[in-house]
């Protein structure tokens, strides 16, 4: 009995020492965490500086003010309750149903204040957080977020025009003592305004829109010029004038100066990066194109006129406008080309004075001279068959009478040059990109048609770019728009031709069968 009355007072005691145990689970047990808690009370500056602030931010907008109730430490291991009751937590920000109408201010003061997004407040008996803030801003997303700010208003309404004024209103309703409420509705981007606040307390903001990037200065611009901060306004417009824009951001300041409207002292650089504001005496695209044309550099130039050819193509994004090049200046432009080139055929059949030829363009190889110019009678051509201006073209290839006449006493491997636009022309009347009457279309065949069997040879070993299959078929489908007489005429040349030079002429012979079975048919129905 006595080992029994033993082991039961054993187990009261192990019994009363775990609730013991339970009972005081709420004191705390002296730990580093504790002394570091107890300093901070009785230092309650340095406890007060280490409050965790807004996510990166540098502003003084911390996320006790935000009404997370992180402001709450704990005293000392001796008490029960964990919370200081000495200082009292201020209330959280009233955060009403997004479905609640918000009070407006009157629409007097919203013209006055010059942004119809911004609704003022008052906070009747309300009390501020902090002691140095008695302001508290409440911005409200599209997409339902609220964001709710306390600042100190001196602050506030010392950088902004539309906020000095909201403040003054506030003031009024809230009486003297009181902290008021400002509430910002309908915001399309909620941390560009937020950020806009942020750089209210800033002292160099341009460093601080370095971090941010383009698009993100766009975005503070546009809400600097909303609430009238000049210091934003302009320093935004200092960092971007600076700084290279991609195309996506370009259209997006665009679209923000044609919405807003900036004083053109402080946006004369930025809009000077986006418009031409002095008149040039030369159209641009003319002078780029005589430029090319003009040049001596053979990979360059070949860059250049894919580049130009593709800004100047009437499908490119960058066409908005003529560019200054019309049908007119394109034309001057190849009189200019065709003119050298007979220059250069008549220095070739040695019919420029000496004293002329010792020039300094004269001096480059011969047959790279007449090469360049060919090259650039046919990237022009190519130009105006884009813009539809070629029919004229055909007309004035036609009536190169000295080249024809040159063409006959020209080494073979210089004439065959000429039929280089020859086959240009042809594939564009056989492809149906170029338009024009029959005479014309028989006028350009029929001169530059010989030569084109002559020179076909040639064109096959040095084709320069040319698909010689390509001007095979376009050659026959050119010859079958003529009329059944002048396609006879043609086509009997090209086969007596083809019969005694084998490939070194042109295959016509699809376009042939073509002809024949259609003089064939027409024979037959006019014996019935």
């Amino acid at each position: 009995m006595a080992n029994t009355g033993d082991r039961s007072s054993v187990s009261r005691r192990k019994n009363l020492g775990f609730r013991r145990t339970w009972c005081c689970s709420f004191t705390l047990p002296k730990s580093p965490e504790n002394l570091s808690s107890s300093i901070n009370t009785l230092n309650p500056t340095k406890s007060k500086a280490s409050s965790n602030s807004f996510p990166n931010s540098p502003s003084p907008i911390s996320s006790t003010k935000l009404g997370l109730g992180l402001g709450r430490r704990i005293l000392s291991p001796g008490r029960v309750s964990p919370i200081d009751s000495e200082g009292r937590l201020d209330p959280l920000p009233v955060i009403r149903p997004e479905s609640a109408a918000l009070p407006a201010a009157s629409p007097a003061r919203e013209r006055s204040a010059g942004s119809s997004a911004v609704a003022v407040l008052a906070q009747q008996g309300g009390v501020c957080g902090g002691r140095d803030f008695d302001l508290r801003l409440e911005l409200r997303g599209r997409n339902g977020r609220i964001l709710s700010l306390e600042l100190d208003s001196e602050v506030i309404r010392s950088k902004s025009e539309v906020f000095a004024e909201k403040i003054e209103v506030a003031r009024r309703r809230s009486g003297p003592g009181g902290c008021c409420l400002i509430e910002v509705g309908d915001l399309g981007n909620l941390e560009a305004f937020r950020e806009t606040i942020e750089l209210m307390y800033e002292k160099d903001v341009v460093r601080r829109l370095m971090k941010m990037g383009v698009s993100r200065a766009i975005d503070i611009l546009e809400v600097s010029s909303t609430i009238m901060f000049d210091i934003g306004i302009k320093s935004c417009l200092n960092y971007l004038e600076a700084v290279p824009w991609c195309e996506s951001e370009e259209e997006k300041l665009k679209s923000l100066l044609s919405r807003c409207t900036f004083d053109k002292l402080v946006a004369q650089e930025v809009l000077a990066r986006l418009n031409m504001q002095d008149p040039v005496s030369q159209p641009l695209g003319l002078h780029i194109i005589q430029s090319v044309t003009q040049g001596f550099h053979v990979n360059a130039k070949r860059e250049l006129k894919s580049l130009v050819k593709g800004l100047l193509s009437t499908s490119s994004v960058y066409q908005k406008d003529p560019a200054g090049v019309n049908k007119e200046d394109l034309y001057r432009i190849c009189d200019t080309c065709i003119h050298s080139l007979e220059n250069c055929f008549r220095e070739a059949s040695d019919q420029v004075p000496k004293a002329q030829a010792a020039t300094k363009d004269t001096r480059r190889p011969l047959i790279g001279r007449i090469s360049e110019q060919v090259d650039n009678i046919n990237w022009l051509l190519e130009i105006l068959i884009d813009r539809q201006m070629a029919e004229e073209f055909v007309g004035l290839w036609a009536n190169q009478r000295d080249l024809l006449r040159m063409h006959e006493k020209a080494s073979p491997m210089v004439r065959y040059e000429l039929s280089r636009v020859s086959a240009s022309v042809f594939i564009a009347l056989g492809t149906g990109k170029l338009h024009c009457r029959g005479e014309e279309r028989y006028s350009v065949l029929r001169a530059w048609f010989e030569p084109m069997l002559v020179d076909f040879g040639w064109l096959q070993r040095c084709p320069k770019g040319l698909d010689v299959r390509e001007l095979e078929e376009a050659m026959g489908h050119a010859l079958l728009t003529l009329t059944m007489k002048q396609q006879e005429s043609l086509f009997m040349e090209w086969f007596g031709c083809f019969s005694g030079h084998g490939r070194e002429c042109p295959n016509l012979s699809k376009a042939f069968q073509v002809w024949w079975r259609r003089m064939f048919l027409r024979a037959t129905e006019a014996q019935f």
